[in-house]
């Protein structure tokens, strides 16, 4: 019965708007009087209270809000003049975009939770004069991550991350700087945007992570015609293996066959954290055997430094045997190099699924000393190389990929065939068998079109344009290459079909020289 009666004796109240007749309940009679005060916050300065009604326990609380002044006489506090160095004093037609502009300044400044205060002084020309003042609360500093979902990350990664952002202003620049890092990384991604945990003494951005399918499986098969014009099957293979120990590792297997009956195998391991510490280590031995004329080995291990995410810096040594096989090779030597070098390289991923990526820059040097051991002659090399491919979007679907290619070694003395640049083919200069071009210096740059199809596929329709120098045949030919593919996704991966055709200026065009490349990437 006590509880029946204290039920009975319960108050209710109601906030009825006289002009929209809107109602609203509220729980006591001081909640009503915050909200009626809190209108002038919105800029009803001349609300009236028009009627109180009490029917047995239920009050009825009646107001008009009158008119909504948004063009006002401002006057702001001496706080906001010192941080924005406005005037004390103007007109604005638009009161509220003038707060939120104000306000807009000091969370910024990481004051996430400043509010402006809204006071009326008065009235001028028939327009209410109103002062501004800030509450600017607590700053907020970014003070830590919280990772959530795949949290087997590196710990230097997780360090560089602190590095660049602990202890920054909480503010939207920064945040989306945090969420950049994550869009287009190679190993993981957001679930969804970072979120923020605010206590009273710190703030913490969570970091919803899930580990991205990064192995990778590339096969080519193409056809054309060798050197005997002859019909010859080709192909590539490269498998790459990533993060499988969530060190953010890679081991990249690699082989290829070319027309004429010469084979790569690549074999190279990256170890991005060692030691959990910014440097990462790099092996990579490249082993090319030309039918049985000639065999090289090259073993090129690599210290590097990450400078961030996206770009490296490192140095290496390199170390190459070559072995004549053929006896009647008289172009060739046998040879041993060793010495050092250094490189940079920097890649800009890309959001778009169909492009490996957006930006990639890399740029070699090598200081070689090379022993011809037959003739036990010694000579220092340089060798220098550069590689620049970017993807630009020019409007809608349409993209333009833009790449350049040029390579040199220099020397005193004159080089063995066997130790020549071998360029051409799918990933290099299109239309020529793979690795059939030989030279000291080449160079080439090509421009490619492509349209999207969604996110699903894509045409492209491409022109190349270079040129070698071997000073062994004395020849310096200028190229030409033209084609185009076709580029779409199955449930395997990404599959690509591609018409090519090169040739040397002044040779005439030959339709049997057309090139023919089928591949297929897939990610697991």
């Amino acid at each position: 019965m006590f509880c029946v009666c204290l039920q009975a004796q319960k108050k209710h109240y109601f906030l009825i708007d006289t002009e929209t007749n809107v109602r609203k309940k509220v729980k006591d009679s001081a909640t009503a009087v915050k909200f009626l005060d809190s209108l002038s916050q919105s800029n009803y300065f001349f609300t009236q209270l028009k009627d109180v009604k009490i029917k047995g326990d239920s009050t009825e609380i009646y107001f008009d809000k009158g008119k909504n002044f948004n063009q006002t006489f401002v006057n702001v506090s001496d706080s906001i003049i010192d941080r924005l160095k406005i005037k004390r004093e103007f007109f604005t037609k638009n009161l509220d975009s003038t707060k939120k502009s104000i306000n807009k300044k000091y969370i910024d400044d990481g004051y996430s939770f400043s509010r402006i205060k809204t006071k009326y002084k008065g009235q001028k020309d028939g327009f209410p004069i109103v002062e501004l003042d800030i509450n600017k609360n607590d700053k907020r500093i970014i003070n830590g991550f919280v990772v959530k979902g795949y949290d087997k990350v590196p710990k230097r990664f997780m360090k560089n991350l602190e590095k660049d952002f602990k202890g920054k202003t909480y503010d939207d620049k920064n945040l989306i700087a945090i969420n950049k890092n994550f869009q287009s990384h190679p190993f993981v991604s957001l679930e969804r945007p970072p979120q923020t945990l605010f206590t009273k003494d710190s703030t913490q951005i969570y970091l919803f992570m899930e580990k991205k399918k990064t192995n990778t499986f590339d096969g080519v098969i193409g056809f054309g015609n060798d050197k005997t014009d002859k019909f010859t099957l080709n192909g590539t293979l490269n498998v790459n293996f990533r993060n499988m120990f969530n060190g953010f590792e890679a081991i990249n297997l690699y082989w290829q066959r070319n027309p004429d009956k010469g084979q790569t195998f690549d074999l190279q391991t990256d170890i991005p954290y060692l030691f959990k510490s910014n440097v990462g280590l790099n092996m990579k031995i490249n082993i090319f055997r030309q039918d049985s004329t000639y065999a090289n080995v090259k073993m090129q291990p690599a210290l590097y430094y990450h400078i961030n995410n996206r770009q490296k810096i490192g140095f290496r040594g390199t170390f190459e045997t070559s072995t004549i096989i053929d006896t009647l090779y008289v172009q060739g030597k046998d040879y041993n190099k060793k010495g050092i070098g250094i490189w940079y390289d920097m890649t800009e991923p890309t959001d778009i699924d169909l492009f490996l990526y957006k930006t990639k820059i890399r740029a070699e040097f090598d200081y070689l000393t090379t022993n011809y051991t037959l003739d036990n002659v010694n000579a220092i090399q340089n060798q220098f190389y550069l590689f620049a491919e970017h993807n630009y979007h020019i409007n809608g679907n349409h993209f333009l990929n833009i790449k350049g290619e040029g390579a040199m070694m220099s020397s005193k003395n004159e080089f063995s065939a066997n130790e020549l640049y071998r360029f051409g083919g799918w990933n290099s200069l299109r239309g020529f068998n793979e690795n059939s071009l030989a030279a000291d210096f080449y160079y080439f740059g090509s421009l490619e079109y492509r349209y999207l199809i969604g996110n699903q596929a894509f045409f492209d329709v491409f022109g190349q344009y270079g040129q070698l120098n071997n000073k062994t045949l004395n020849v310096k030919p200028k190229l030409y290459s033209v084609g185009l593919g076709f580029n779409f996704f199955i449930p395997i991966g990404l599959m690509s079909f591609q018409l090519s055709n090169g040739n040397e200026f002044g040779n005439p065009f030959k339709f049997n020289d057309i090139k023919i490349h089928w591949g297929i990437l897939s990610r697991f």
